[in-house]
């Protein structure tokens, strides 16, 4: 095991390990607060039941290789169309908060839109790569296309928050994979006005636009949890409230345990241990990276960039909401909050990198006996 995956897999461990702490300790306190009929450790044993799940199918994608599931993207991304669909779908689609993101059969839930952000830019990688040159017009918009069909189904749940993550990523992946400039930044200036345009048409995002810029005016209805995690970050201070001494977590913070878990975090071990947390999420980026750039495959090149990029953008994007920089975007912070589908998909995440890397040793351990 070279030092980079080392890093990459202790880091993963270590920010899985406290976040498994803190899911227990903001579901327990919630399960003993309302009287709930539940057991205080069942939020915990559920997400150790996906993360073994994951490690499991992580292992077969391992030795399986990364290369053919590039090249079965395409299957895996219709493969996701048909699960979005099922989210609209009577019985089968679970609304939770106003939303249709999950598809559940009795208690298990799936939420394929957590799948559909790592499949849809594995998929641009895949027709990419058949291009030894430059890429037509046309077969880039055929691309963009069918990528558009799943984005479309995503938007409609309502789910702007992972709407942006994918769009942001597709953006990533065009400047990566050299695709001429004038193919995509005309068609995202464009996306980008219409999207604002529907955005700030839809209710729920010109409210969460107000929230984040006034949460003082709405602390009763939509300006109660930004604010109640603003307190829950500044009484931690330097060294935190200690372990389990969270007030925020009885009943004042909504969503403590999955979106804004960091905030109690944050209260409990303070400034110092953010800094670690932030760190630890720098250090997997930085192999995630430096995986990268150690394979001559430019597949794998692509395909490290963007796995490490999505992991490093959704872990930006949490801290942001959850310290008030940036307005609520419903996205989890990865290894750590309570969420089966996004844990699931980030540690396969992971197990692909280390693939990449196993097959950039394996590639030089070739060469050097090729020698001799």
């Amino acid at each position: 095991m070279g030092k980079t995956t080392l890093i990459l897999i202790v880091s993963c461990a270590i920010i899985f390990f406290c976040g498994s702490l803190m899911v227990f300790n903001t579901t327990s306190a919630e399960v003993l607060s309302k009287s709930l009929k539940v057991d205080t450790h069942f939020a915990l044993i559920k997400q150790l039941i996906f993360a073994l799940i994951a490690i499991c199918i992580g292992f077969v994608i391992y030795f399986i290789g990364y290369q053919k599931i590039i090249q079965i993207s395409p299957y895996l991304l219709w493969g996701a169309i048909v699960f979005l669909v099922l989210v609209f779908v009577p019985k089968i689609g679970q609304t939770i908060n106003g939303a249709r993101r999950w598809v559940g059969i009795s208690k298990l839930s799936l939420q394929p839109s957590e799948f559909a952000k790592f499949i849809i830019p594995m998929y641009f990688i895949y027709h990419i790569g058949k291009h030894r040159k430059s890429i037509e017009l046309l077969t880039f918009l055929k691309i963009i296309a069918v990528s558009l069909i799943p984005i479309s189904l995503i938007l409609l749940e309502p789910d702007t928050g992972t709407t942006v993550i994918i769009l942001t990523t597709l953006v990533v992946t065009c400047f990566l994979t050299k695709v001429r400039f004038l193919y995509w930044a005309v068609p995202l200036f464009i996306m980008t006005l219409l999207g604002s345009f529907t955005a700030y048409n839809m209710s729920h995002v010109r409210n969460r636009i107000n929230v984040y810029l006034h949460p003082e005016l709405d602390l009763k209805g939509r300006g109660h949890q930004p604010y109640q995690a603003k307190i829950a970050v500044g009484s931690g201070k330097v060294l935190g409230r200690g372990l389990g001494e969270s007030l925020q977590k009885l009943d004042y913070l909504p969503e403590a345990r999955s979106d804004y878990i960091a905030a109690i975090y944050a209260e409990e071990v303070g400034f110092l241990g953010m800094a670690i947390l932030i760190s630890l999420y720098m250090c997997m980026a930085y192999a995630g990276f430096s995986i990268a750039m150690k394979t001559k495959d430019k597949k794998g090149f692509h395909l490290a960039c963007i796995l490490t990029f999505l992991i490093s953008f959704q872990a930006f994007l949490n801290l942001g909401v959850v310290s008030g920089l940036l307005p609520s975007k419903g996205v989890t912070l990865p290894f750590f909050s309570q969420g089966g589908t996004s844990l699931m998909v980030n540690i396969i995440a992971i197990f692909l990198l280390l693939s990449i890397a196993k097959q950039t040793k394996v590639k030089k351990c070739m060469k050097k006996r090729s020698k001799f």
